[in-house]
């Protein structure tokens, strides 16, 4: 790991900055194994973001200095059962992504479905992970001008990223699917109520249009 900061964040919280999307997936690995470990002090939570990851209360002020000398291995994307999610991909913007990625249309959902990807922090809406797992070449751009109206359910990229919406919302993500039970991606009676929370494999399944 080519080295992190440690910022403090009000009296019991500290921010740590990664130089990447891929070494915060991988402390934020570290973090939890080493709390499963119980080689932790306690934190109440931990919270990883694109290239960062915050720990909220932390009574041991003294775990900043010690984390700066962590020897934290790559990030290991086989541990843990994927959960599936079933993707019809007719979304408007296949072609767009097929011509950014230099293959046919009918390329998009085979490349997608083979790719295992990792939920790496949450955000936006209640249920939406930032999924990592497409080689960096694949990364699309948002769009010039976002949709005032995404469905629940679409399957979107934008940059490194895939995600899916768990509601209707504006966005600006380039839609290559959908998923036809977004129910399931946030409902509140259910402990967790995020079907996708961070450190979660990732795997779409084609499935036909039929409703």
């Amino acid at each position: 790991m080519s080295g992190i900061r440690v910022r403090e964040a009000g009296p019991h919280a500290l921010l740590v900055e990664l130089a990447s999307g891929q070494e915060a997936e991988a402390f934020h690995a570290e973090l939890l194994r080493r709390r499963a470990a119980g080689d932790l002090p306690a934190v109440r939570e931990i919270v990883p973001g694109a290239r960062t990851v915050l720990l909220d209360g932390v009574e041991d002020r003294a775990l900043a200095g010690r984390m700066r000398s962590w020897t934290v291995p790559p990030l290991r994307r086989e541990d843990g059962d994927a959960v599936e999610i079933p993707v019809v991909y007719d979304g408007p913007d296949l072609a767009d992504v097929a011509e950014a990625w230099g293959v046919g249309a009918d390329e998009v959902p085979r490349i997608h479905a083979r790719t295992e990807f990792r939920v790496a922090f949450c955000g936006f809406a209640p249920g939406f992970g930032y999924l990592t797992g497409l080689p960096e070449h694949l990364g699309v751009p948002r769009r010039a001008t976002p949709r005032t109206r995404v469905p629940a359910g679409a399957v979107a990229l934008a940059g490194p990223y895939t995600g899916v919406y768990p509601r209707t919302s504006p966005g600006g993500w380039q839609l290559i699917g959908r998923t036809p039970d977004p129910e399931v991606l946030w409902d509140p009676a259910r402990e967790p109520a995020a079907l996708l929370s961070p450190g979660v494999r990732v795997r779409f399944v084609a499935v036909g249009g039929a409703e």
